[in-house]
Parts: structure tokens; sequence; C-alpha cells
């Protein structure tokens, strides 16, 4: 695949991801039942492990990686903020008011990510 494809197939899994993100911590909120769902446990981690490999694969077509490129090591450590406090706020927070600061914190890491990947810089202008 050429590089076009595979950035659209990214860009189009973040934002199917973020999508999926908030709709779970809209259930967390005020339909805790439907993160239950068979589909809502497995589809988000298809669409991640899409994103996932998309983003790798773009980074070896440009030639750029983490600890190399500052914005790419940047958008990887926010990917594992992002991730823990994903998880915080749709499952380890002990608190509902845990849960949503998480989800928060969550959110801004989320749109810190996307601002990183269009500037290209790990200090975008806020």
């Amino acid at each position: 695949m050429d590089y076009t494809t595979i950035k659209t197939v990214h860009m189009t899994a973040v934002a199917a991801s973020w999508l999926l993100f908030t709709l779970r911590g809209g259930w967390m909120l005020r339909a805790p039942e439907m993160l239950a769902k068979r589909w809502v446990r497995i589809v988000p981690h298809v669409v991640d492990t899409v994103l996932l490999a998309s983003a790798v694969t773009l980074a070896v077509m440009i030639r750029q990686y983490p600890l190399q490129a500052p914005w790419i090591t940047a958008k990887v450590t926010g990917l594992v903020a992002y991730i823990v406090l994903g998880t915080i706020a749709l499952k380890r927070g002990k608190t509902k008011g845990v849960r949503i600061a998480a989800l928060i914190a969550a959110q801004a890491v989320f749109f810190y990510i996307v601002a990183v990947a269009v500037t290209k810089s790990p200090w975008p202008p806020g």
C-alpha cells in the first residue's frame, strides 16, 4: 500500500477509536451495563490494533522513530498516558469522580496527540 492509503487508514482509525472511547465514556456515566456488551469489548481493540499497525507502518515509511524524532516520541508517550487514563476511566477507577477525571484527562491527552501529529512538534501551539 502507498503512503496516502496508510495515512487514510490511520486517520480513520484515529477517528473511530476516539468516537468509541467517547461513546464508552458516556456509557460509563449513564448506562454502564452497555460496557458489558460483547461487541463493545471487542470492536475497540480491533480498531486500536489497526490504528497501531498503521502508525508503525507510517513511521517506517517516513523513517521517523521514537527517540530519534521528538514528535514521534511525544505521540508514543501521549499514547501510553491515554491508554492508562482510558483504563482508569472505563475500568479501574474506584469512584465515579476518579473515572470522570480520568475521562477528561484522557480526552485532553488525545487532543494533544492530534496536535502533535498535525504540527509535527512535541510542543504544538495552544
